[in-house]
């Protein structure tokens, strides 16, 4: 995944967002944190995997993908705000059942509320990785997904979202 890239789309996207609403001047990390905290409940929603008590089946792929990727958007927006410009994260991490794996990116969130440090942003993003192996997302379908969903977020601003 080119992160640097993403880096990059995600920054332009942000600074258009304090502009347009004038927050230059507000701290968003506690906002942006409980986001990406409601994203990844929206996300584990989709994918049932906890739903013991229920036979449905999980939401379309597509669904899980952009559910998953809205995660991203908020995970590279807390980066920038640590003021990291460079990610490298192994993309052929290790894996795990579904629910533990949601339970570990809560987890490492509630680290990175604690420790605002460049250390805590990389465990975050390296679980949040862990996360799309165990659902059955690739790399490349999160690569483009986030570059269709960063259009959306830009024409939304059009809109006055």
């Amino acid at each position: 995944m080119n992160f640097e890239r993403l880096l990059e789309l995600q920054k332009t996207l942000d600074d258009r967002i304090l502009d347009e609403h004038r927050l230059h001047t507000s701290d968003l990390f506690s906002r942006k944190l409980l986001a990406l905290q409601v994203e990844v409940g929206e996300l584990a929603n989709e994918t049932r995997c906890f739903k013991f008590w229920s036979t449905k089946p999980r939401a379309k792929k597509e669904t899980i993908l952009e559910e998953y990727v809205d995660g991203i958007h908020f995970i590279l927006s807390l980066g920038i705000e640590l003021g990291i410009s460079e990610v490298s994260a192994d993309e052929r991490l290790e894996t795990s059942e579904p629910v533990k794996a949601f339970q570990e990116v809560y987890h490492a969130i509630d680290v990175l509320r604690e420790n605002q440090s460049v250390e805590s942003f990389h465990i975050l993003l390296e679980k949040y990785l862990q996360l799309a192996t165990a659902i059955d997302l690739s790399i490349d379908e999160i690569e483009q997904a986030y570059l269709k969903k960063n259009e959306i977020n830009h024409q939304r601003q059009n809109q006055g979202y």
